[in-house]
């Protein structure tokens, strides 16, 4: 057995050296703290945010405005911060992420940096994995800063625009990281500015920040919006995949012969490589779909999107499994997180995956989805001025924190030395060999009262060791983090004597297990792990559990052959040492060299994992660039500015375009036969009427173009007037008794006619954006047998992509704005294609029409009404 060991790391050492003043300061304050009445102690606050207006810094506040809320804590909560929590608020203010273990206190910790920071009153944000935490701490810690003066939200996933708004626009707000990504992307979709929730990012704790920034980094936020497309073909193809059989090929299935196609020798009518989580058709399995769908040749590009269905659903089939995976839950498809055992409502896999398990499972198909909205948490969490975060478990993931996210782990000591014993773990040959130990062990130790934490990687396993136990007559819990709430309560209990609980690996993180009466003699709460995760910091945080605070504890994990770390990441390695050592069957190895393989193993799937969410990466910050030019265009129309010199600059454009597409890119001398074909294509965009141009003009077409954009703008400089003198006139019929569209469009003019077209247009264009660099990503990975770099390739056509949609989006925006004419209804449309509904006046049948017409309303457009 081992004892933990309570040494840091050498960097988060001196780190604290050069924070330990500080603390001694901030411990020095208690005396005065309490002094002072609870009117005085809250008074600190504004004196705090006069001291800041008048030139002082967070950091020149930072000793007594941790006392204050150290002294706040004891007052309201009875929680008085220890000096290793003081630390960890100072490495969070600093922007660094603080890991502390399991019991130390995290939550309390974060509302030293949460009050520092809202005295500057531009919002803090506690990022936390669930809505139940987030209400929680909102309540519970939120106590503390109401104490003091500031106002705390919390966002909530059934929260109306309002609601939001208002837990916004608080000085501390509590939210998950989902639903704070969610908001900033239908932002980005609203379309006008009081349907904006967020304020600007400016601070954010995160809690659980491994989980946040780590885990969930792979999977980017979608906001979807229906396509069109028939589901048939899942169900098609489903049906067909009951009846394909799954071969072994000779050699390894791998990505390069999945993507060229490879000969390799094979059987059945499709092969898996589980390890790339890759699926190939074999010729046999070729002739199969060409039979079923009665085609020539599967190879043919008309039959490409059979071709990926069928693929999707043998990997729904071979590499996706319920309760592993995901759950089915109310006629419903949920994502299971990989890492965390956590069900994902809302996620949905792409490029048509979910619809194909949702054929395999029989459960309603939803139609596959159009991207309107899209972004990583790395790139969205990058947007914040100052972001830190707090764990149990982040310094194995330094170099990630440090090389995408510009934050550098400490290591914050315990408040008291760690005293868990960490058993070696016992390996089987079979999976049911090692179910039939775990129950052994939790029979045995749960005889002594001890009280057992099973954890488990997946749902079904969960359910296979409940089923065991059940049958050997012992009462346990199950939670498998299917309710937030309620396994949170469980959770709570499962350090009471005699109380045997299993879980999935993260079901009730962030609530802490105290131990119940007599139970430390008993030996504290004993962990049992049924195998080791692909990370190990999955491992570590369930070991975690046990040992807080200085308590006693146990952990102790058991493995088989057959588990998917072992089986895919050194199953020879393991086999030739379970035969060298001739274990009997029924019998287990414990050996260091089996941890050290172990360890290699998970460090090789940990680098393979860090290069995928690198790659994404770099790939994404293409999108990401592409995304924040967007997303401020749409933002200046939000925020009212004129767009007069943008359309006007968009105009001279326009002409500039259609001259040299007409000339074929020529800028030398035309005929009139070819300036008729210049005008011709102008006109299909600027409605200009005939001109006349001199032979200097014609042999000079830098000079044609200055003169076709000087008519251009004549033209648009007429309609601007006119539509200014029709609104004026509107406007007085109806006394200024009009919708809020309409009294936009009366108080602004044609300016606010360019801001609603140019904000239209944007919301139709770049969601194709999005959808074509989708397609760009799934093919350009083929550039690497060319010898070229993907990434930079993906970069060259994204770009030459997006000049492209900005081209359009000037060509579109000039045509409309020059073919408005002031009968058209004019609204700013939301790009999820919702329904906005606003009041307006009725019009009596005898009113002269608001059209602009001049006739009676009746015999107008009161035909229709």
């Amino acid at each position: 057995m081992e004892n933990k060991n309570n040494t840091l790391h050498l960097k988060s050492c001196r780190e604290i050296k050069k924070i330990k003043k500080k603390i001694l300061a901030i411990e020095a304050l208690d005396e005065k703290m309490q002094a002072l009445s609870d009117e005085e102690l809250r008074a600190k606050t504004q004196e705090f945010k006069e001291r800041l207006a008048a030139g002082e810094t967070l950091d020149d506040l930072l000793v007594e405005a941790f006392a204050v809320v150290r002294e706040a804590a004891d007052r309201t909560i009875h929680l008085k911060h220890y000096p290793v929590q003081l630390m960890g608020g100072i490495i969070l203010h600093q922007g660094h992420i603080a890991e502390m273990k399991t019991g130390e206190g995290k939550t309390l910790v974060s509302t030293l940096p949460a009050y520092l920071n809202a005295l500057e009153g531009k919002g803090v944000h506690i990022v936390t994995v669930n809505d139940y935490l987030a209400k929680r701490d909102a309540n519970w810690m939120g106590q503390i800063h109401r104490f003091l003066g500031l106002s705390v939200g919390v966002v909530l996933n059934d929260y109306d625009n309002e609601k939001r708004k208002e837990a916004y626009a608080c000085d501390i707000t509590y939210i998950t990281n989902n639903e704070l990504g969610f908001d900033y992307l239908r932002d980005n979709m609203a379309v006008y500015k009081e349907d904006l929730v967020q304020r600007e990012l400016n601070y954010a704790i995160i809690d659980e920040v491994d989980s946040v920034l780590i885990d969930e980094a792979r999977t980017p936020l979608i906001i979807s919006g229906d396509d069109e497309i028939s589901t048939d073909l899942y169900k098609s193809c489903e049906t067909l995949a009951c009846t394909m059989q799954k071969g072994a090929a000779t050699g390894e299935l791998s990505k390069v012969d999945a993507i060229v196609g490879n000969d390799i020798e094979e059987d059945g009518d499709f092969l898996v490589n589980e390890k790339d989580k890759q699926v190939m058709l074999t010729q046999d399995g070729v002739k199969k779909v060409e039979k079923f769908f009665h085609l020539d040749n599967l190879s043919d590009p008309k039959n490409l999107n059979i071709r990926h269905n069928v693929i999707l659903a043998l990997r729904a089939h071979s590499l996706m499994h319920k309760d592993k995976d995901y759950i089915v839950k109310e006629n419903e498809i949920i994502i299971v997180d990989e890492f965390t055992g956590r069900i994902m409502p809302g996620r949905r896999y792409s490029d048509g995956l979910h619809q194909a398990i949702e054929a395999k499972e029989h459960v309603p198909i939803n139609r596959e989805s159009r991207t309107l909205a899209n972004i990583t948490f790395q790139n969205f969490f990058n947007k914040y001025k100052k972001k830190a975060g707090m764990t149990g478990t982040a310094l194995t993931e330094k170099k990630e924190f440090a090389e995408i996210y510009h934050m550098e782990v400490i290591e914050i000591p315990t408040n008291k030395p760690v005293a868990r014993i960490d058993h070696v773990d016992s390996v089987y040959k079979t999976k049911q060999e090692k179910y039939n130990a775990v129950v052994e062990d939790v029979l045995k130790t749960h005889s002594t009262g001890q009280p057992v934490l099973v954890g488990t990687a997946s749902i079904d396993v969960s359910e296979e060791i409940s089923k065991l136990l059940t049958e050997k007559g012992i009462r346990h819990q199950v939670l498998n983090a299917k309710n937030h709430e309620s396994e949170a309560e469980i959770v709570s209990h499962a350090g009471e004597k005699g109380a045997v609980t299993i879980a999935t690996n993260m079901a009730g993180r962030g609530t802490d297990i105290k131990l119940g009466e007599g139970v430390t003699e008993l030996g504290g709460l004993k962990i049992i792990g049924t195998e080791r995760h692909e990370s190990m910091r999955i491992d570590n945080q369930l070991r975690g559990r046990a040992g807080r605070q200085g308590d006693p504890g146990e952990s102790k994990f058991y493995l088989s052959l057959e588990d998917d770390l072992m089986r895919l990441f050194g199953y020879d390695k393991f086999k030739k040492i379970y035969e060298v050592y001739k274990i009997p069957e029924g019998e287990d190895i414990q050996d260091k060299s089996v941890a050290k393989q172990i360890r290699r193993a998970q460090k090789d799937k940990e680098n393979n994992n860090f290069g995928i969410r690198k790659n994404l990466l770099d790939y994404d910050a293409v999108n990401n660039q592409q995304r924040e030019i967007i997303y401020a265009e749409r933002r200046r129309v939000l925020n009212g500015e004129s767009m007069r010199d943008l359309i006007y600059d968009m105009i001279r454009k326009v002409v500039e375009d259609d001259v040299l597409e007409a000339t074929g890119g020529s800028i030398k001398c035309m005929d009139v036969d070819t300036f008729d074909t210049v005008l011709n294509r102008l006109r299909e965009d600027v409605p200009i009427g005939q001109v006349t141009v001199s032979g200097e003009e014609l042999n000079d077409v830098k000079k044609l173009i200055s003169f076709l954009q000087e008519e251009s703008l004549a033209y648009y400089h007429l309609k601007e007037k006119e539509f200014d003198s029709i609104a004026k006139l509107y406007m007085q019929q109806t006394g200024g008794l009009m919708s809020d569209g309409d009294k936009a469009l009366c108080d602004n003019g044609m300016r606010e006619v360019e801001r609603i077209v140019l904000l239209n247009i944007i919301d139709r264009k770049w969601p194709d954006q999005i959808d074509n660099m989708d397609k760009l990503r799934e093919s350009i990975s083929l550039q690497a047998y060319a010898q070229r770099d993907p990434v930079t390739q993906y970069k060259l056509f994204g770009c030459e992509m997006f000049e492209e949609m900005a081209k359009n989006i000037r060509h579109d925006t000039v045509s409309s704005l020059m073919h408005f004419s002031i009968e058209q209804k004019v609204e700013r449309e939301s790009p999820d294609n919702k329904t906005y509904h606003r009041a307006e006046r009725k019009i009596g049948r005898n009113e002269t029409c608001p059209c602009g017409s001049g006739k009676k309303y009746k015999n107008c457009c009161g035909k229709t009404a």
